[in-house]
């Protein structure tokens, strides 16, 4: 066993580095110096540079997301908004055929224009026809009322008759009572023949009296008759009348006019065709027209009449075109469909609902061809 023995793990010490390890670092070190010394200044200055330009950058995206969000969530927009009116149907009151249709598909139209005229011949036929059916009832009514003047003078002269009558009772009666008085006095005063005939005197006077109050009673009925046949006659004229003035309505009706100006579409009739009440012949654009935007049921609290609006017109992408909010429907849009949505049957899924919002134009757009349907964006500024 060799004497030497080895230091025991206590006796160990932490080795030093030698001469030739501190040399190796050194030069190391130096290599580090001279590369980083070989690298431009102009390099350093372009990354720092870069870092500072993208710090830049972000920083003023961040700055324009901010105004952006800001600036965005002072309006209400949507995509679900179109140009509506009201389109009126032209259609004829009368029937007949066609004989002139002096305007065209598109054409711009006035309020009162000519737009279809139908054949008013037949028209103006029976026009005379109850103009001769009102001077007959004329004329029956004056003859009523002269026939009112003949009963009233009849029943004038049965008056006179029936007191020149009751006078003549009268005398009778009276005569009859002196010689009743005087036969009761003296009978042989006066002779029976004498009072006999002062009697039949009496009696007779008094049939003729009553007979003149029956023509007195008959005289009134027949001017009570007369009086009724001029209210008869003038209520045959006041029929004859309008009668007339249904023939004159009718007449104008051959002229189909606009009823308001707007734009002639959907022209479906021409010379030669038999129309009749109700029937279709062309349609009428109305030159008054608004937006109908529909908003969600969640911006609806944003949303009050008389807050301005900014249009974007699809068919006038140059125009700029203002308004302000008019009205706001009480319901959704599907409340009002024919076949609306039952939510209580079936598996319901909540979605949110649209509610059309009636938005008027400031001025319309010059130059720039409007129509009901077309397509439209609404950007209503609620701060």
């Amino acid at each position: 066993m060799d004497s030497t023995t080895s230091p025991s793990a206590g006796d160990r010490r932490p080795e030093t580095p030698t001469q030739s390890d501190v040399s190796s670092t050194a030069a190391a070190q130096s290599g580090a110096d001279r590369q980083a010394a070989d690298v431009p200044q102009g390099a350093l200055r372009r990354q720092r540079m870069l870092k500072i330009g993208a710090a830049a950058v972000i920083l003023v995206g961040i700055i324009a997301g901010v105004l952006i969000w800001r600036y965005e969530s002072q309006f209400v927009g949507t995509d679900d908004a179109f140009i509506d009116t009201r389109i009126a149907a032209i259609s004829p009151r009368v029937s007949g055929q066609v004989i002139a249709v002096p305007v065209a598909d598109n054409e711009r139209v006035a309020a009162g224009q000519v737009l279809v005229q139908i054949d008013p011949t037949p028209f103006r036929v029976a026009l005379r026809q109850s103009l001769a059916a009102e001077q007959l009832a004329r004329t029956a009514l004056d003859q009523a009322r002269a026939d009112v003047a003949v009963a009233r003078a009849a029943v004038g002269q049965a008056r006179a008759a029936y007191i020149s009558t009751q006078a003549q009772t009268a005398n009778a009666l009276a005569n009859l009572h002196r010689y009743l008085f005087l036969r009761r006095r003296n009978v042989k005063a006066l002779a029976r023949t004498q009072l006999d005939q002062v009697e039949a005197a009496a009696r007779s006077a008094s049939a003729q009296l009553r007979v003149a109050h029956q023509k007195v009673v008959g005289a009134q009925a027949q001017l009570d008759a007369a009086h009724a046949a001029v209210a008869g006659a003038m209520a045959r004229v006041a029929s004859a009348r309008a009668q007339v003035a249904a023939v004159r309505l009718d007449l104008s009706y051959t002229t189909v006019r606009a009823v308001e100006a707007g734009h002639v579409t959907k022209k479906s009739v021409a010379i030669g065709n038999y129309v009749s009440p109700g029937q279709e012949l062309m349609a009428l654009v109305p030159l008054k027209m608004w937006v109908t935007a529909n908003l969600k049921e969640t911006d609806l609290y944003l949303i009050h009449p008389g807050q301005r609006v900014s249009i974007h017109i699809d068919a006038c992408p140059n125009a700029t075109v203002h308004g302000k909010v008019q009205s706001i429907q009480r319901g959704s849009g599907v409340a009002f469909d024919l076949l609306p949505p039952q939510n209580a049957t079936g598996n319901y899924v909540k979605v949110v609902q649209r509610v059309p919002v009636r938005i008027a134009f400031d001025a319309p757009p010059a130059g720039c061809i409007l129509g009901p349907g077309l397509s439209v964006e609404p950007e209503i500024r609620i701060h």
